[in-house]
């Protein structure tokens, strides 16, 4: 392809799903709402769909058996547990074909990874999913609310992961069991599995000892404001803190069948970036590619603005979380929440009153789950 047919192409993907372009820029709807937000993404969760491996296809009959039919669940006998997922395992099949149902597109994460499925342990059966990635380095809402300078943030940025995917599957989700997982993200077993992975591991870049030490989760919402995080509570004590708003930049718009020539022009036509051996030798990340690419036909890179703001939210897990991503403090004082503790307090704040109250989780079918068995 080349870049007069790169160009129109790139710009008929976005009237496609949804953008206005308007004196070579490009603009959210006058009247985005949850919808429309959805809307917008449909395109690339599609084209994320169309790629799943073959592995996913031929496995579907295996991983719907663990989606649970409504009528088969007792919320009485509910019990979770968290599954780490291991490379090549049945557990990796099962996280890569649920997240495919997110109605955003789940990114893979970056660097660091630790990936969890929310299981049921009394029913075998699948509630939800957690998955931690490196944060990103240039967050002004999140940076704020430390208060660290540039300094502080070098040294301990290392203790903080960020939450690229949290959610809970149907028919769960009607249990607002949403709720649930992003408790368990601030669990003392996640912060285990962490210190068992990274403890006493040498950094990449700054090839320091890590502690192991996870000392605050971030994450944003999916579409716009979030009634899942927003006043989510142990006890009396917010779990979550809103910190502010994405700007709105990001690639997802052009992660569909149109990224494959974007990536083929800029190599083509560029020297790759990477500064660090530890990164390979390609280009840093999507979002300089796509730039690249797009500065190159004439459209600046303000074409990453997509315009959809996302709420922040910090999920700190000690006491002394800013004392210590500040450097004062060299200890952290963590919060006690365990799986069952935390389960407990959902239990009885929202999973038996949601049930007594509203029973359409009952009439949920996993047939309606499938994506290829129906042609979905």
């Amino acid at each position: 392809m080349n870049k007069k047919q790169l160009k129109k192409q790139i710009k008929a993907s976005l009237k496609e799903q949804g953008f206005v372009i308007n004196k070579n820029r490009i603009e959210l709807p006058s009247d985005i709402v949850k919808n429309k937000i959805r809307e917008l993404h449909e395109t690339s969760v599609r084209h994320k769909r169309e790629n799943a491996s073959n592995n996913l296809k031929k496995g579907e009959k295996r991983l719907i058996q663990y989606i649970a039919r409504g009528s088969e669940i007792d919320p009485e006998r509910i019990r979770p547990s968290l599954i780490t997922v291991t490379p090549g395992s049945i557990e990796e099949l099962l996280f890569r074909y649920a997240s495919l149902h997110w109605s955003i597109p789940v990114s893979s994460g970056y660097g660091r990874r630790l990936r969890f499925l929310v299981m049921d342990s009394h029913h075998e059966k699948l509630i939800g999913l957690i998955g931690l990635g490196d944060p990103v380095y240039s967050l002004k809402a999140r940076d704020d609310w430390v208060g660290w300078n540039s300094e502080q943030k070098k040294e301990r940025l290392s203790h903080v992961m960020d939450a690229f995917v949290l959610g809970a599957v149907p028919p769960y989700s009607y249990l607002l069991c949403g709720k649930l997982v992003a408790m368990l993200a601030a669990s003392n077993e996640v912060r285990e599995a962490f210190m068992e992975k990274y403890g006493n591991k040498e950094t990449l870049i700054q090839k320091k000892v890590h502690d192991g030490s996870l000392a605050m989760i971030t994450t944003t919402s999916a579409l716009g404001r979030s009634s899942l995080y927003n006043r989510l509570k142990y006890q009396d004590r917010l779990l979550y803190h809103k910190v502010g708003f994405t700007k709105g930049f990001g690639e997802f718009h052009f992660l569909n069948g149109l990224y494959d020539e974007i990536y083929k022009y800029v190599s083509r036509n560029f020297e790759p970036t990477s500064k660090h051996a530890s990164w390979g030798n390609g280009f840093r990340n999507r979002r300089e590619i796509i730039g690249k690419c797009l500065k190159a036909l004439g459209l600046t890179s303000d074409w990453l603005k997509h315009g959809i703001q996302r709420e922040i939210y910090v999920i700190p897990l000690a006491e002394n979380t800013r004392n210590f991503l500040q450097g004062y403090d060299n200890i952290l004082i963590e919060y006690n929440q365990s799986v069952d503790d935390l389960f407990e307090y959902f239990r009885e704040r929202w999973l038996l009153p949601r049930a007594a109250r509203n029973n359409n989780y009952l009439n949920f079918d996993p047939q309606s789950y499938l994506l290829w068995e129906q042609g979905g």
